[in-house]
């Protein structure tokens, strides 16, 4: 099962709710472009990482954008508040204007493209929405199977799920109790797994995998520490950049979030990680 994932879809109200795209293949891509062709006023639902490097393409071509999470700002469960901070002021910059701490409630018609009401209770005005909120694993063929679902398909190292005859791999699959949607993880599971088919059973081992941000704007390099490990974040911030480490109890590193010149010291920190 090789079934990737699908944009999360906000419960959204309002008579042009149906309107809010998302990018998740070329066909989507496709259609994105052709509603914005003409147009100028483009709201981005999410801060994350795909809503940033959105923010920071279409604000380069002459976009007017506008970017909403709920979050206090970008990034917010990926790196400490001063890398956050560095890249919302970078992409502020380049005029993306920020609605941070709020969420959208509904994208009504407006005889001039689309009006989204905040939680706040003020109106934006756009001419398209793109959602950026986040993949979900497509598990309702594994589900009918009857196999093992969290929050992905549940499958061992080897990539074999609850069924041992049936493989889930990619975006759908939580190998080990990860769910990693990025292409590194997904070749190692790959490389993995075709050994283990062709007859050698070979579990996937995840070496350290930096997440290069594509945000020009403001170049970052990410590597998260696992969502419950024990540590905090030291944060240097420099004239040209931000080296934010973190350590466990021990002085162990377990993560990293490196920005504008600091980008430069992955190497290094990365043969450090776990």
């Amino acid at each position: 099962l090789a079934l990737g994932a699908d944009p999360i879809r906000l419960p959204l109200g309002g008579d042009a709710a149906d309107q809010v795209l998302s990018v998740n293949d070329r066909a989507d891509y496709a259609r994105f472009r052709t509603r914005i062709a003409d147009r100028k006023r483009i709201a981005i639902l999410g801060g994350g990482l795909i809503g940033c490097e959105f923010a920071n393409d279409l604000v380069t071509a002459g976009y007017e954008v506008a970017v909403i999470d709920i979050a206090t700002q970008p990034l917010g469960r990926l790196v400490p508040t001063e890398v956050g901070k560095a890249m919302q002021d970078a992409l502020a910059k380049l005029g993306v204007i920020w609605h941070l701490g709020v969420s959208v409630g509904t994208v009504n018609q407006a005889d001039d493209g689309l009006c989204l009401t905040l939680s706040d209770g003020s109106e934006l005005a756009a001419d398209a929405v793109l959602s950026a909120i986040g993949l979900r694993p497509r598990t309702q063929l594994a589900a009918a199977a009857g196999l093992t679902i969290n929050r992905g398909i549940v499958t061992d190292r080897l990539l074999a799920t609850s069924e041992p005859d049936i493989f889930a791999l990619g975006d759908c699959a939580e190998i080990g109790g990860l769910v990693l949607p990025f292409v590194m993880p997904l070749m190692q599971a790959a490389r993995a797994l075709a050994r283990t088919l062709a007859g050698t059973p070979t579990p996937v081992s995840y070496p350290a995998m930096p997440v290069v941000v594509k945000t020009p704007a403001c170049p970052l390099v990410v590597s998260p520490p696992a969502a419950q490990a024990e540590g905090v974040w030291t944060v240097e911030v420099g004239s040209d950049g931000i080296r934010a480490l973190f350590r466990d109890p021990q002085g162990a590193l377990l993560g990293f979030a490196l920005a504008g010149a600091a980008t430069q010291d992955k190497p290094a920190l990365t043969k450090q990680l776990p």
